[in-house]
């Protein structure tokens, strides 16, 4: 089976939980290191899907592999292929397909809960998950949902939280968390939550019973992937 493409845009927002949920699943993958200065592929033959991680960028910054990174995302979706994005991936599969991305009027910033929208999309999608349940959040900006796309997710200060599009799936949370990944993104990111608040969490509480909150979300992870490669052409 070819391989899924999976697009990193700074070194610690890796592919995470996610890499060994498609190992498990026996389905290929390969890392497209933007931040290494790999280059957008031009063509989707013979790749089965698109994944696109996190990133402390903004998708309105003028960078130069964004636009081709959109066009990639526009050519999948026009495809019919699988796409999904997590927190920055969401905003840039939005940005492809007509959204527009702004500032949130808080920053949402460790674990912190999202609700379900309940509609016939959200129910198929979010099969066996409860009305509401814990992710992780890092994110300064939101997504608008894009033209033609079903709302599935929100959360008390960030309405747009994930959408569907078809195969596509697009997050403004983090769904792909390792304790690891936790650990280092609070130590990466302390000056942003030098000030805890109601939305931000200091270090000591996104890390406290870490082993418990990541068991918990990477089994809401499971389902969530589990619909997405459907879309997989097996």
């Amino acid at each position: 089976m070819n391989e899924i493409l999976i697009f990193r845009h700074v070194p610690h927002e890796g592919p995470g939980y996610l890499g060994d949920y498609l190992n498990h699943h026996r389905l290929p993958w390969r890392l497209v290191r933007i931040d290494q200065g790999d280059p957008v592929p031009d063509s989707l033959d013979g790749i089965p899907g698109l994944v696109f991680m996190g990133g402390p960028m903004s998708v309105n910054d003028p960078l130069p592999w964004i636009p081709k990174v959109t066009d990639l995302i526009r050519k999948a979706v026009a495809a019919d292929l699988p796409v999904l994005g997590h927190c920055l991936g969401g905003q840039l599969i939005s940005k492809a397909l007509g959204g527009v991305i702004t500032k949130t009027p808080v920053k949402e910033i460790g674990w912190l809960p999202v609700q379900r929208v309940d509609g016939p999309v959200a129910n198929d999608w979010l099969d066996g998950l409860p009305p509401e349940f814990e992710v992780y959040h890092w994110h300064g900006e939101t997504f608008s949902i894009p033209p033609g796309a079903t709302r599935i997710l929100e959360s008390r200060n960030c309405a747009n939280q994930a959408y569907v599009i078809g195969k596509t799936l697009g997050f403004q949370c983090h769904v792909e968390m390792t304790a690891d990944m936790v650990r280092e993104w609070a130590r990466t990111g302390g000056d942003e939550i030098a000030r805890p608040s109601p939305t931000v969490q200091s270090e000591s509480q996104m890390t406290a019973d870490l082993d418990a909150h990541v068991q918990r979300l990477q089994a809401m992870a499971d389902k969530l992937y589990d619909r997405w490669i459907k879309g997989i052409k097996h």
